[in-house]
């Protein structure tokens, strides 16, 4: 008999325990940490609130998954903009929705 509902997700993912903090020592250390940390840190107590209501560790993860991903893409991010590329002729699906209604 397992231990885990059979409701429950499952995830492939379960870092180590020392992640949480070695993903915020990396944000402090990255040059946005001024935006970075603060935002990390709010999503990570939501999860962490989230995580004592259901008894799952699913969204603690999820937030893990979501920054490690956000600071491994950012040297990409930032040699796109450094490029120069024109992106003047984007699409704001924002404004296209507004005209729909």
């Amino acid at each position: 008999m397992s231990a885990q509902p059979d409701h429950a997700p499952v995830t492939s993912y379960a870092p180590a325990p020392g992640a949480p903090a070695e993903l915020l020592a990396r944000l402090r250390a990255d040059a946005r940490a001024d935006a970075w940390v603060p935002a990390f840190e709010r999503e990570w107590a939501a999860a962490l609130e989230e995580s004592r209501r259901t008894f799952s560790l699913a969204p603690l993860y999820e937030v893990l998954q979501e920054w490690q991903g956000r600071l491994a893409s950012a040297p990409a991010v930032d040699a796109f903009v450094a490029s120069g590329y024109d992106d003047s002729d984007f699409i704001d699906m924002a404004k296209l929705r507004g005209r729909r209604r």
